[in-house]
């Protein structure tokens, strides 16, 4: 199965790197060096080809180049399917990021609509123990990478949300403030909660339908304690008239979906993840992500592209080798970081290698 996969890959001034060069095929990216040589540096730029601030969730003054501070730009060709699209995003004297689609100028948003991406990396190992924030954006990614018009969807209710949040900081009690905003993060909200039910739904059928050496997991996906999904547009716009006056006393929204939380169960157990082990919680994040993959493959025809950080890490040689074949059979092309090239020899001729160096705080690559 052809995937989506880079064909080249420049950057000018973007983090440690200060120029990059790179033509690569559609197999897998193995990219490995020392701790600090740059390798992370590199996923996070293929990472920026989606909407949104990439993996890391850094400001755009935080990418460049230090001490020059000149800005930084990327660019790449992407193929999939007989297609070849050209992407720019830069940033120009601590501007906000820009995006070039085939020439002309785009909202991110469009990005989402010609690269389907999903990744992992060492921040997320603490996904299921750390706070719901993370898990909600973990998941609309996944959502977004099946459902691109999910972002504009979380856009318009968080703009309506903190628009509303003005007027409870402000203690405005006039009802009449509040009803086109809540009209707004009702609809917004119902489109956000339906889409991420939905992809729940189409995990959970990836992981069943496969044999895998990971183990699957059960999601559930809930609200506050007052609240049990799913909620229509009415039960929303009534949750929030109804929760105003507690609302205005903590000055912020407590209800709706910006609210909800991802649950999982490893199946096998019958253990939440949050009680699994570091290295049990590692497997089912990767056995999530592989049924992302693989269900985008079923739908699409063509698998997304993979970046998987550190990805050797809490895994034993077996799920290790493991997870490389189902990579390969996937036919994604997934950029892998690791210390050593060592990390990568179950691959064998099944990837294409970069070796990353330090030289004077410049990232220098050389492909083997």
């Amino acid at each position: 199965m052809a995937g989506l996969f880079l064909s080249s890959l420049t950057l000018s001034h973007f983090r440690s790197h200060r120029s990059v060069r790179l033509a690569v095929g559609p197999e897998p990216v193995a990219v490995f060096g020392p701790n600090g040589s740059g390798k992370t540096n590199l996923l996070e730029a293929v990472s920026l080809l989606s909407p949104g601030r990439g993996f890391r969730r850094a400001t755009t003054d935080e990418m460049s180049r230090c001490p020059e501070g000149l800005g930084w730009k990327i660019g790449a060709l992407v193929g999939s399917q007989g297609r070849t699209h050209e992407i720019a995003t830069w940033s120009e004297g601590g501007s906000g990021r820009q995006v070039a689609l085939d020439g002309k100028a785009v909202p991110q948003i469009a990005l989402g609509r010609v690269v389907r991406l999903v990744w992992l990396v060492p921040a997320m190992d603490r996904l299921w123990i750390e706070g719901a924030e993370g898990r909600r954006r973990f998941l609309d990614r996944m959502v977004m990478s099946f459902i691109p018009d999910h972002a504009e969807a979380v856009l318009n209710y968080e703009k309506a949300m903190r628009e509303r949040n003005r007027l409870l900081k402000d203690q405005v009690r006039d009802g009449g403030w509040y009803g086109a905003l809540e009209a707004r993060m009702a609809a917004e909200g119902a489109a956000i909660q339906d889409n991420r039910l939905s992809v729940i739904a189409r995990i959970e059928r990836a992981q069943q339908g496969s044999r895998t050496a990971f183990p699957s997991a059960r999601l559930a996906l809930s609200g506050p304690e007052e609240e049990t999904l799913p909620l229509t547009r009415e039960d929303l716009l009534s949750a929030f008239s109804e929760s105003r006056r507690a609302d205005l006393v903590a000055g912020r929204t407590l209800r709706g979906p910006h609210r909800s939380d991802l649950a999982a169960l490893y199946s096998a157990k019958g253990v939440a993840a949050r009680l699994s082990s570091t290295g049990e919680q590692k497997a089912l994040l990767l056995s999530l992500i592989l049924a992302n993959a693989r269900a985008l493959a079923e739908d699409s025809g063509a698998p997304p592209l993979l970046l998987l950080d550190e990805v050797a890490a809490h895994l034993d040689l077996d799920r290790r080798a493991a997870l490389y074949d189902e990579i390969a059979a996937l036919g994604a092309q997934a950029w892998m970081t690791g210390t050593g090239a060592e990390l990568f020899a179950e691959l064998g001729d099944r990837t294409q290698r970069l070796e990353v160096h330090d030289t004077d705080g410049t990232s220098d690559i050389r492909m083997l």
